[in-house]
């Protein structure tokens, strides 16, 4: 289990229901027959909101895991892992 502080939590879990908020808006929008350029612009506030979140764990990670692994002379399995994660993203 990760530590992640209480404040941490609260970043990530509101960044979660942002964009669980815009993703309802969206299905609500393409459920009414929305112009297509507005679903896209609502479609763009979702992902955006998961970047965000995406980057609050990112930077717990490091502060807490990464921090972690180095110490415990793990640094180099600890980069391919990050590494990894930016591989799949493209």
């Amino acid at each position: 289990m990760t530590y992640r502080p209480k404040d941490t939590q609260e970043r990530i879990l509101h960044r979660l229901k942002i964009a669980k908020g815009h993703l309802q808006k969206v299905i609500q929008m393409v459920e009414s027959g929305h112009y297509c350029i507005d679903v896209i612009h609502q479609s763009q506030a979702v992902q955006q909101a998961l970047k965000e979140a995406d980057g609050v764990v990112l930077e717990n990670h490091l502060q807490t895991c990464v921090v972690d692994h180095i110490k415990n002379g793990e640094a180099n399995e600890s980069i391919q892992e990050i590494m990894n994660v930016f591989k799949k993203s493209k």
